[in-house]
């Protein structure tokens, strides 16, 4: 692509960067909170400001109503290139509360600051309207600009991340021939710190279950049967005990099959951010690792596998003491897998772990909650290279190659449903607050975000 041409695309971007703040303005203050119903009709005027919005732009955009809150859906033809890109947002935004701590209403925008601090302050400014309309901003430079997207673009924001995307997934299925592409674009995420990008590759997949153990078939007076009656909420401490070796490792029968080592190139080039251990552990007012032994923290956040035990019950728990062998215990236990692991191998290697610790006079029942495969993009894609150049270009440095974590289910939505791999890349700070009051977002972030992607749709448009 011609030089000049991005460098008119760029300069667009910062002419009207006044312009673009007072569109992101105007979409914050419509309070689209998704898990109230008493804010449904807010969460469809979202979608049809949007929806407007880009077919102001030339795109052919319809709102499209689901059995939740409505999706907003649009597409440009782009110039003549094969590459498709679908990129995702979510217009919904959290709940507010508590109110009083926010130093201004929460749906009206401010500026607070001037020059590189300034900051918006207002509920979604980063999560994740401002990182939307960073998307949407870096398209409408390259109209103005030049009349057309160097690339076919589609375009799909949801009105229900923020309430667990229930309509998500029959919509895709239903859409599947309108939004399959080459690559999907999420801006959801983190910068790794103010001066680097970050491309995120990979994301852990979760299996959650709860047990529940019954033993007696009531409550016990602990004098009269302690000792001879088999006490569930030992039984439970001895299972979730027996789930760890010494090591930090999990213990579970075939729990690391298909898992590899992270190739050295990445793990060379993790050495290189400078994550502090000991910072990261102090923040929470911790200072030993707890995880497997020989791995690093931040492979253990964001390259390994992991069990973690969510929450125990049973028993007597409430005002002064009460002597009681209880009749049932229970725990909830989360897995976080990563790229090679199965999650219903892992649910029943975990369940078979179980079964085979409980005692003949005891019972144990499981509730499964939710399953979901890690996703890995290939690091030698060539689509991750073309993005990490243009990141390059903009911040005048490499960006950073990161793993999460978390999960975000869309990515795993669009790798079942669409088959398509997804490049997570977002402009947030750590120190966003988001769901939480006084949410803010970097007006430089914000226009470093514009431009990035301004480059990376060009990046990617050479097919």
């Amino acid at each position: 692509m011609p030089h000049n041409q991005l460098d008119a695309v760029l300069a667009q971007v910062d002419a009207g960067l006044e312009a673009s703040l007072d569109r992101l303005f105007a979409l914050l203050r419509i309070p689209s909170i998704s898990t109230d119903p008493a804010y449904a009709e807010h969460c469809q005027a979202a979608a049809d400001w949007l929806a407007t919005d880009l077919a102001a732009l030339g795109f052919d955009a319809s709102v499209r109503p689901t059995e939740g809150h409505p999706m907003v859906v649009a597409h440009d033809q782009g110039a003549a290139s094969a590459r498709h890109v679908l990129f995702y947002g979510h217009y919904d935004v959290q709940p507010v509360d508590p109110l009083a701590l926010w130093e201004f209403p929460p749906f009206e925008p401010r500026l607070v600051g001037s020059g590189d601090t300034a900051v918006i302050r207002a509920r979604g400014a980063s999560d994740d309207k401002g990182q939307l309309m960073t998307f949407l901003e870096a398209c409408r430079a390259w109209k103005a600009a030049t009349g057309s997207m160097p690339a076919k673009v589609s375009i799909l924001l949801e009105g229900e991340e923020e309430a667990g995307s229930k309509s998500l997934p029959a919509f895709l299925d239903a859409s599947a021939g309108e939004l399959e592409a080459d690559i999907a674009l999420v801006c959801d995420t983190d910068m790794w710190d103010r001066q680097t990008p970050a491309v995120t590759t990979m994301l852990r997949g979760l299996v959650g279950e709860e047990i529940e153990i019954r033993c007696a078939s009531q409550d016990l007076h602990s004098g009269m049967f302690g000792n001879a009656a088999r006490n569930p909420l030992q039984l439970i401490g001895e299972i979730i005990a027996s789930l760890r070796r010494p090591d930090g490792s999990v213990a579970v029968d075939g729990f690391y099959d298909g898992v590899e080592d992270l190739p050295e190139a990445m793990r060379d080039q993790w050495r290189s951010l400078g994550f502090d251990e000991s910072k990261f552990l102090g923040d929470v007012g911790l200072s030993i690792p707890a995880g497997e032994e020989g791995r690093s923290v931040l492979e253990q956040i964001g390259a390994r596998p992991s069990c973690e035990i969510n929450g125990v019950i049973g028993g007597y728990t409430g005002e002064g003491f009460k002597t009681v062998i209880p009749a049932k215990a229970s725990a909830k236990i989360s897995f976080r897998l990563v790229a090679g692991q199965d999650p219903q191998k892992i649910r029943e290697a975990f369940r078979a772990h179980v079964r085979a610790r409980i005692p003949a006079d005891c019972s144990v029942t499981f509730s499964g909650h939710g399953a979901s495969a890690a996703i890995a993009l290939p690091h030698d894609s060539p689509l991750l290279r073309q993005a990490l150049g243009a990141l390059r270009d903009e911040w005048g440095k490499e960006a950073a190659v990161v793993g999460s974590g978390g999960s975000i289910p869309v990515v795993g939505e669009f790798s079942r449903r669409l088959g398509m791999d997804s490049l997570l890349i977002g402009f947030a700070h750590v120190d966003d607050r988001i769901h939480s009051p006084n949410e803010k977002y970097d007006v430089a972030s914000f226009r470093k975000g514009i431009r990035s992607w301004v480059r990376i749709l060009a990046a990617l448009a050479e097919a």
